[in-house]
């Protein structure tokens, strides 16, 4: 058990490392179809936790496209992780202008899962900070330090909504694509 941690926690941060030094240019990306990979990648868990994950229409946005599918698995995956015991996960996904910036998107991934107290909002984006024993959920305490890390590349910012035991909302955006040139 120890062995497997420890692999996952070395790949955790290899991608961690990577996301600056080996992340794509940044592309037109439909985030529809980021989505679905992410969806797909998370099937098992999203079978076996009995969740809904629906959706509201989504941008295309300019990024990197393999980076954006992690950052929708992640909070995806947390969504389905930090669930209420007994519930089946409810994770709803959308998108809208900005509104203080309205070349960029602002997306919004929220759940009915157990919450996150407002004073460990900061906390939660560090790396290796959990807020929960590892017993009680697993992982390394890379996710959300990830997501914030490619978000950040991206130059949006991400960020959370939530109180204890009424779910969160994590709210990131991205920059829009110029449909005349395909540039931000």
């Amino acid at each position: 058990d120890g062995a497997t941690r420890m692999k996952q926690l070395i790949e955790d941060l290899l991608t961690y490392s990577r996301t600056t030094t080996r992340g794509c240019p940044a592309g037109v990306v439909d985030t529809r179809n980021s989505l679905s990979l992410a969806l797909r990648n998370l099937e098992a868990a999203i079978i076996d936790s009995g969740a809904e994950v629906d959706c509201g229409p989504l941008p295309t946005v300019l990024a990197d496209g393999g980076q954006i599918v992690q950052v929708f698995q992640n909070l995806v995956a947390n969504a389905i992780k930090f669930r209420n015991p007994g519930v089946p996960p409810r994770v709803h996904i959308e998108a809208r202008r900005a509104p203080d910036n309205p070349r960029q998107w602002q997306f919004r991934v929220a759940d009915n899962g157990i919450g996150i107290d407002p004073k460990y909002f900061d906390r939660v984006f560090v790396i290796f900070q959990r807020l929960h024993t590892r017993q009680e959920y697993p992982g390394t305490g890379i996710g959300l330090a990830l997501c914030q890390r490619i978000v950040e590349r991206h130059k949006g910012r991400i960020w959370i909504e939530s109180e204890p035991g009424r779910g969160a909302a994590f709210l990131f955006t991205l920059p829009e694509v110029d449909p005349e040139k395909g540039e931000p």
